[in-house]
């Protein structure tokens, strides 16, 4: 495989890993709409609180939230393995080149 279509094939696994990314936010939004203790009653629009979620901290405890939140660490656990997986591409590439 040529260098340029292995930068190409990390291209598009980025992406794919945004979009796994964006899942995780998205539920993770759902998973604070659900939990009292993580209500935004501002008013004001807020980054999600993921360390929150992750973390199980004032998550509510019924068995779908929870269900939800090992949902989201799944996906956080894909995206970290992905750019893992990237990074020892390109460092085989960059070795091998």
């Amino acid at each position: 495989m040529t260098g340029e279509t292995f930068y190409l094939l990390c291209g598009v696994w980025a992406l794919a890993m945004l979009a796994v990314f964006i899942l995780a936010i998205r539920l993770s939004y759902r998973i604070e709409a659900r939990s009292p203790g993580l209500t935004n009653r501002s008013g004001f629009p807020r980054n999600a609180m993921m360390f929150h979620t992750v973390t199980n901290m004032n998550v509510a405890r019924d068995p779908e939230t929870q269900a939800m939140r090992r949902r989201m660490n799944r996906l956080l656990l894909i995206v970290l393995a992905g750019f893992v997986l990237m990074w020892a591409g390109l460092y085989w590439v960059r070795s091998a080149g």
